[in-house]
Parts: structure tokens; C-alpha cells; sequence
């Protein structure tokens, strides 16, 4: 911190400074991937935030509550409330559709307690990214880091504030639909709040999560206890067992399309394993999160779509733009503004936990090498990665210039899959190949290995269902090699090209106050 006051105290020393940080700021973890002798990346020497008490690191501030409610508030975003509808489009009845959910939520709960294995051996933040690159090594962990930065993480978090953002205006513009400008500004202002908020405190983003968490699983319970007293009334032939699974579609497209769908409303249930140096106790604390937060979202959403359809029958879901409104509609009267206003809170909730975690994400990947040196530096006072939180603010806010932004995101359905697959493989791998590691969780292996097939189930349906789609998608993953190979491989740039790279560096952290991590 000394560092940072002098530099804005002595203007005279200015070039001498400029060396000095730049001596500094290569010294932070910014020695290429793969480099011999490094044990940054080795499970032996795995770089954790455990800096000494006057130290500038990210602190272990995360605890159990707060890892619930970055699982929870995740996974619970606006799909639930807007669109559950891709489910019952695809199984085609009452009865397959609740057992599709139920499967789905499954399916991620193995798929959890098998990254609960993998976080507690590898005791990295960064998630699936920094697996593959202890596993697979550094050209594969960058194209996922390539894509998440570009299109994945950005455009979801814009989706989700926009859809806030729709929503809340949507009091004023009643009769009519909400203005695209109007919402789109709204939309900015929320991710920069947000931002600011989590650039201020860690312990400030946190609370913030909690309290949307809970106020998204109090609209949902409200919404199941309305369905309870529905089915207490009688009048739910539609869910009788004779009744509930007519109209069924049990081909194989249909069904794995039906689970695309079902566990694309569960996406986010490993975004904890992005922030584990920040938690407290994650040997205990990250499984205890994970076996406490699925089972309550399985639950959930098993119970909000069997409330739904109590009063709504699989069609009057389908046409429908917002199921939760609707069913408010019908029961609540006067007081049925009570969703939409849960629905943006839920929204703004997913946005705070989503940018909380792209941004340890790209922390990671600037440490390891992979990006800009300059974003794995902390801010020596708030004790948070300003430059990655700012940098992820930016890459979102882009996003308000695309008129289409669903399409992009559709080019990557397989993606997720085939690097979660990848993941849970590697952490099979370090089984056979370091079983002396210590492991505090060890799952059956039979949970790994069908998870695995699972995966590899759902990567076919979504190469023989959208051939075209996944071609565009590798076209633009590709286009990650040239970047690779010029910022992370070439590592005898010419001194002019490093010149400028260091004292832009050098300017920025003077900016922002921000120093490496130590």
C-alpha cells in the first residue's frame, strides 16, 4: 500500500516507478503457462489465497450461508418464473415433464458432489477452467477461458439484466410492450450498480446474494403453497396418474432435448468451485453448500411446475410469455404485481452471483497467464479484484449493442457438457495417476463415470439435433488459437511491443490503485 502512495506523492520519479511496477506486476503469476519448474499449477503447490494477515490477497470471507446462496441464487435466475416451458414442449405431458425436472436435479446433484471432490483435491478458484488446466494442461483451459470471456459469461449476465430490467418498467408501460432503448439502459445501470457494489466489498456482494436468494425462494414458495392449497380444492384431474402422462413423447431427440432444457435451468450449480480460496473452511464448507443447495433447487422446481400445473394445462404454458405472471394472475388479484417484482429480484440476484464468479474466473485465468497481468491484481484497501470486476463490467455492457444475443449463445449447447465431461474425467485421471493426493470428499465411482456418459449423451443429441449450430460453435473456439499462440506461446515478443504493454500496465494500475496479489 506504501507502493501506492508514494507513486501518487513523488511525480518526478516516474519512469523509475514505472520499472518498478512493472518488475512487480510480472512477477504475479504471469509466467507463461506450462513453463518448467513452475508448481503453480501442480496440486502440491496450488496458489491459494492464504497471504499473511498484512498481506494483499483475497480473504477467505465466504462462508457456509454465503455458499448456499451463490449455489441457490445462481441456479434460481428468471427461467423458472418466465419460461419453464422447453420441458413440456419436448416431453409433451404433466407426468414426464415432473419426471424430467426431478431427473435434472438428479443429474446436477451427481454432478456437484462429483465437483466437490474435484474443488476440495484441486483448491483453486476458477472452476471447470482451472481443472483442465491442472488435467489437460494450457492450451485447452485457454480456448474454455476464450469462450467464457467472449460470449458465455458476458451475454448470459446481459440476458438476465435485461429481462430485470424488462420487468421493472414493465408497471409503467402496462398496455404496451416495454421500449427496447429504455430497457436496455436499465439493463447498463443494473450491471454497473452491481459492479460498483461488488468492486466496494466482498462482504457487501455477498449480502446482497443472500438477501435476493432468500427473496427468490419466498415468491417460489408462495407460488408451491398456492399450488398445495389448488390440490387440497380437488379440480387437478390433469394430475391424476391415469391423467398425468398422456400425450408423452418418448423418442430419444425429444427426451434429450426435454433434459437440454430441464438442466439449462439448473446451469450454475458448480459456480461455487469459482470462488473456493475465498471460502472459509472449503474442505467442510464447499461439499456442506453443495449437498444443503441442490436438493433444496430440486425440490423447488420440481414443486413450482406441479403447482403451475394445477391451474395451467401444458398448452396454456406454452403460449403463455410469463408463466409465474399468469398463475399470479389467476390467484392473487389486486395483490398479483407481488411476482413480477419477485421475478426482477431474482433476476438482479443472478446477475450479482454470475459477475461475483466471472470475475474470480478471468482472476485465474490473468494468474495463470492466460490474460492481461493486470487482472489478477487486488485493490490494497477493499481487498477485491477491482480490474477483473471493471473488465467483466465492460465485456457485459457490449452486449447492449447486439440485437441478437440468443443466437450466439445457442452456438455453444454442447460446449458446457463437453468441459464438464472434461473435468470430471481429469479428477477420474488424478485418481489413477496421484491417488496419493488428499482428498476430503471422495465420491462412488459409479457417480463420476455415468455423469460422464450423461454428458456424452447430451453432447450427441446436440450435435444430430443442431449440426450447424455446433459447426459455428467450433468456428468460433477456433478463433481462440491465433490468440493463444501470440499472447501466451510467443513469449519472445520484441522489447518495443513489451515496452508498451508494461507502462500501459503501469497506468492502469496507478488508475485504479491496484497492486499483485502477495
Amino acid at each position: 500500500m506504501s507502493a501506492v502512495k508514494k507513486r501518487h506523492s513523488n511525480s518526478s520519479g516516474g519512469r523509475e516507478e514505472d520499472t518498478q511496477v512493472t518488475e512487480r506486476m510480472l512477477s504475479a503469476g504471469s509466467s507463461p503457462a506450462g513453463t518448467p519448474g513452475s508448481d503453480a499449477r501442480s496440486p502440491s503447490g496450488l496458489l491459494v489465497a492464504e497471504a499473511e494477515e498484512d498481506g494483499v490477497a483475497l480473504k477467505r470471507t465466504i462462508t457456509l450461508v454465503n455458499g448456499v446462496a451463490i449455489i441457490v441464487g445462481t441456479i434460481i435466475g428468471s427461467g423458472i418464473f418466465v419460461t419453464p416451458t422447453g420441458v413440456v414442449r419436448e416431453a409433451g405431458s404433466v407426468g414426464l415433464s415432473l419426471v424430467v425436472w426431478a431427473v435434472c436435479g438428479v443429474f446436477s446433484t451427481v454432478g456437484a458432489l462429483c465437483y466437490a471432490e474435484l474443488g476440495t483435491t484441486i483448491s483453486k478458484s476458477g472452476g471447470d477452467y482451472a481443472y483442465i488446466l491442472e488435467v489437460y494442461g494450457s492450451l485447452p483451459a485457454f480456448l474454455k477461458l476464450w469462450i467464457e470471456l467472449l460470449i458465455i459469461r458476458p451475454s448470459s449476465q446481459y440476458i438476465v439484466a435485461y429481462v430485470f430490467a424488462t420487468y421493472l418498467l414493465k408497471p409503467i408501460f402496462p398496455v404496451c410492450p416495454v421500449p427496447e432503448n429504455g430497457a436496455k439502459l436499465v439493463a447498463c445501470l443494473c450491471i454497473l450498480l452491481l459492479t460498483f457494489v461488488n468492486c466496494y466489498s466482498v462482504k457487501a456482494a455477498t449480502r446482497v446474494q443472500d438477501f435476493f436468494a432468500a427473496a427468490k425462494l419466498l415468491a417460489l414458495a408462495l407460488i408451491i403453497i398456492i399450488g398445495f392449497v389448488k390440490i387440497g380444492q380437488g379440480d387437478v384431474d390433469r394430475l391424476l396418474p391415469e391423467n398425468s402422462f398422456k400425450g408423452s413423447s418418448y423418442e430419444f431427440g425429444n427426451i434429450g432435448l426435454a433434459l437440454y432444457s430441464g438442466l439449462f435451468a439448473y446451469g450454475g450449480w458448480n459456480y461455487l468451485n469459482f470462488v473456493t480460496e475465498e471460502m472459509i473452511e472449503p474442505y467442510k464448507n464447499l461439499p456442506r453448500a453443495i449437498i444443503i443447495s441442490l436438493p433444496i433447487v430440486t425440490a423447488v422446481y420440481v414443486l413450482t411446475n406441479l403447482a403451475y400445473f394445477t391451474t395451467l394445462s401444458p398448452d396454456d404454458m406454452l403460449s403463455s410469455e410469463a408463466v409465474a405472471v399468469d398463475f399470479g394472475n389467476h390467484y392473487l388479484g389486486p395483490m398479483s404485481w407481488i411476482i413480477p417484482v419477485f421475478v426482477g429480484l431474482s433476476c438482479f440476484g443472478s446477475v450479482n452471483g454470475s459477475l461475483f464468479t466471472s470475475s474470480r474466473l478471468f482472476f485465474v485465468g490473468s494468474r495463470e497467464g492466460h490474460l492481461p497481468s493486470l487482472l489478477s491484481m487486488i485493490h490494497p484497501k477493499l481487498l477485491t479484484p477491482l480490474p477483473s470486476l471493471i473488465f467483466t463490467c465492460l465485456m457485459t455492457l457490449l452486449y447492449a449493442f447486439s440485437n441478437d444475443i440468443f443466437s450466439v449463445i445457442n452456438f455453444f449447447s454442447f460446449f458446457n457438457w463437453l468441459c464438464i465431461a472434461m473435468a470430471i474425467i481429469g479428477m477420474m485421471w488424478l485418481r489413477y495417476k496421484k491417488p496419493e493426493l488428499e482428498r476430503p470428499i471422495k465420491v462412488n465411482i459409479l457417480l463420476p463415470v455415468s455423469f460422464v456418459l450423461a454428458c456424452l449423451f447430451l453432447i450427441i443429441v446436440s450435435f444430430w439435433k443442431t449440426p450447424i449450430e455446433c459447426a459455428i460453435g467450433f468456428g468460433i473456439i477456433a478463433t481462440g488459437l491465433p490468440v493463444y499462440f501470440v499472447g501466451v506461446w510467443w513469449q519472445n515478443k520484441p522489447k518495443w511491443l513489451m515496452d508498451v504493454i508494461s507502462t500501459t500496465t503501469a497506468w492502469c494500475q496507478k488508475v485504479m490503485e491496484v497492486v499483485p496479489q502477495s
